[in-house]
């Protein structure tokens, strides 16, 4: 069944055919969701919202554009809005950063203590501190491109930026973070 059929089968009244589409989509969603609040919890919580806001908003979907790009854009916008009122009720920089490998959490342990990891903690940390002085316009594309594979065609059609914005934001968030690491790293 392509998505196509999928979707108008849902819009039917097959509810339960969501779960196809939530399975399909969830670890793509929570990647893009980590990428922003760089806590695999409360992506999830994001991505939770996401899915509501798919169920709610799926006979809007035009099917003019892929699905994927419709489920990247709703991702991003969740994303962005969680970041925004963070930063309004907490009034500080959200940086709440979780050791990540290959996607999941690592648990806290006694025994996972080596100097390697402490070393590649701080530098995840450092790497995340500069990422979130960009701008939410050089954020979402460099997020979607670096941390998540999204071609530069694709962020184009999540976000409504032309293909020239794209590239033009992305080059200039790598010398917005080109600068904040060399500073950093010169004032230790």
């Amino acid at each position: 069944m392509t998505e196509s059929e999928l979707i108008n089968k849902i819009l039917n009244g097959d509810k339960a055919l969501f779960s196809v589409l939530i399975n399909k989509y969830q670890k793509q969603v929570i990647n893009i969701c980590i990428g922003f609040v760089h806590d695999i919890s409360k992506a999830e919580d994001i991505a939770q919202e996401v899915f509501i806001e798919i169920w709610k908003s799926l006979k809007k979907f035009k099917q003019q554009s892929k699905f994927s790009t419709w489920v990247y854009r709703i991702s991003v916008n969740k994303s962005l809005n969680y970041i925004r009122n963070e930063k309004k009720y907490s009034g500080a920089d959200i940086i709440s950063i979780s050791s990540l490998k290959n996607g999941n959490e690592i648990e806290a342990n006694e025994n996972y203590n080596s100097d390697f990891d402490n070393e590649t903690n701080e530098r995840k940390k450092i790497i995340w501190t500069a990422i979130n002085k960009l701008s939410d316009k050089q954020k979402t594309v460099f997020v979607l491109n670096k941390y998540n594979n999204v071609s530069y065609n694709e962020i184009s059609e999540i976000t409504g930026y032309s293909l020239s914005s794209v590239e033009s934001l992305i080059h200039r968030a790598k010398l917005k973070l080109q600068k904040e690491l060399i500073s950093f790293y010169k004032k230790r």
